[in-house]
C-alpha cells in the first residue's frame, strides 16, 4: 500500500508539490462516500508506481484547496510533474482509463531522466 501524506494546509500542499518530483493529490470531503471507498483503492491502485507520493487532503479542512485547484466536485486527482498539473480526473474513476493515462506520463518521465 501506498503512504498517504495528509496534508492539512495550502502551504504544506505547496511544500508537497516542491519536494517530491511525481505527486499525487486526491481531495475529498468527509460527508462523500465515493471519497471514503475510492482511497483504499487509489492507494493500492499507486503502489506500482514507486516515483509517485500520494497527498491527501480533506476540502473541510482545507477550504481554500478549492478555488486553489479550481475544483468544483469531490473527490479530485491531480497528478504534477515537476509541480504542474498534467492530469485531473474527478468523481467517478474508472481505474482501467486512469491506468493508461498514468502509465504513459510515468513512462515518460522515467525515461527523462
Amino acid at each position: 500500500m501506498k503512504e498517504v501524506y495528509e496534508l492539512t494546509s495550502i502551504q504544506e500542499v505547496e511544500v508537497f508539490l516542491q519536494r517530491h518530483e511525481l505527486s499525487f493529490l486526491y481531495i475529498s470531503k468527509p460527508n462523500c462516500s465515493i471519497c471514503h471507498a475510492l482511497l483504499p483503492k487509489l492507494k493500492e491502485f499507486l503502489s506500482h508506481y514507486p516515483l509517485i507520493c500520494l497527498g491527501h487532503i480533506d476540502a473541510s479542512t482545507v477550504e481554500e484547496v478549492a478555488g486553489h485547484f479550481m475544483i468544483l466536485s469531490a473527490p479530485m486527482m491531480l497528478v504534477f510533474i515537476e509541480q504542474k498539473e498534467y492530469l485531473r480526473e474527478d468523481r467517478f474513476v474508472r481505474f482501467e482509463e486512469l491506468k493508461r493515462k498514468l502509465d504513459q506520463l510515468y513512462e515518460a518521465y522515467t525515461q527523462e531522466g
